[in-house]
């Protein structure tokens, strides 16, 4: 698998590319190739990708979490004596 199609759609590296030249441009004065933007967001999506992804799934742990404890309290609730 490439690493493009690892974390965004076709489309979705353009726009992002596309972003990063208009930041670049704007913010830097540097001008950046279409391919070399879509080669810096690759790069930046392959080193900090997993670090996001992995945060991404602890909040969505613990949210879960949360969400069951606030059920089982529920469900103790129900219980009869």
């Amino acid at each position: 698998m490439k690493s493009d199609e690892r974390y965004l759609t076709q489309p979705q590296l353009a726009e992002l590319a596309s972003q990063v030249q208009q930041y670049l441009a704007g913010e830097h004065e540097v001008e950046l190739g279409g391919f070399d933007a879509q080669a810096l967001v690759l790069l930046v999506a392959d080193r900090l990708g997993p670090a996001i992804y992995n945060k991404a799934l602890a909040d969505a742990r613990s949210a879960l979490d949360t969400r069951m404890e606030s059920l089982q309290s529920a469900l103790w609730e129900l219980e009869r004596s």
